[in-house]
């Protein structure tokens, strides 16, 4: 596997995270502190757009893992085990959003969370993502022990190619 390639799929899973703790650290403290009728408002009109951003991007991140697998399995890798493990989490991740969040989205469209019920599912929303966030992170890290393994198993001495050199 060429090291661009393995550095881009690190990078994409990786800004995929960043992107999911920006929105708990970022977003939900916002959202918690709206008012019913200011959230409902918000969520209306920008609740597409972040849905949108958020699916193209998870499947994004969840196909990486899925690939590294296929890609370990066609060159008989040892680093398929650790690939299948973050592809397991990957569709773990995937599974929490027709799980939990899904519906949870759609009360929010609803715009019929009093005060007190708002508060509530925003707070459990909050666990539900940085629960998911923490097995994006797992995901992530057997993701990058397979990375390392596929090209320690290509170049076992750690050394540069003459190739890699001419870079």
């Amino acid at each position: 596997m060429k090291h661009y390639l393995s550095f881009i799929s690190v990078a994409i899973f990786s800004i995929f995270i960043g992107s999911q703790i920006t929105e708990g650290a970022l977003l939900l403290p916002y959202w918690q502190s709206l008012s019913p009728v200011e959230f409902h408002s918000y969520y209306n009109e920008f609740g597409p757009s972040i849905g949108k951003f958020y699916t193209v991007l998870t499947i994004i991140a969840a196909l990486i893992p899925i690939i590294i697998s296929i890609y370990a399995k066609t060159i008989n890798s040892d680093a398929l085990k650790l690939s299948i493990i973050s592809s397991l989490l990957a569709l773990l991740f995937v599974s929490s959003f027709y799980i939990y969040f899904k519906d949870a989205n759609e009360l929010f469209y609803q715009t019929s969370l009093s005060e007190e019920a708002l508060k509530i599912e925003l707070t459990t929303w909050s666990y539900w993502h940085w629960g998911r966030v923490i097995v994006e992170c797992f995901s992530l890290a057997f993701l990058i022990l397979a990375i390392v393994r596929i090209q320690n198993a290509h170049n076992p001495d750690n050394t540069l190619t003459e190739n890699d050199r001419s870079r």
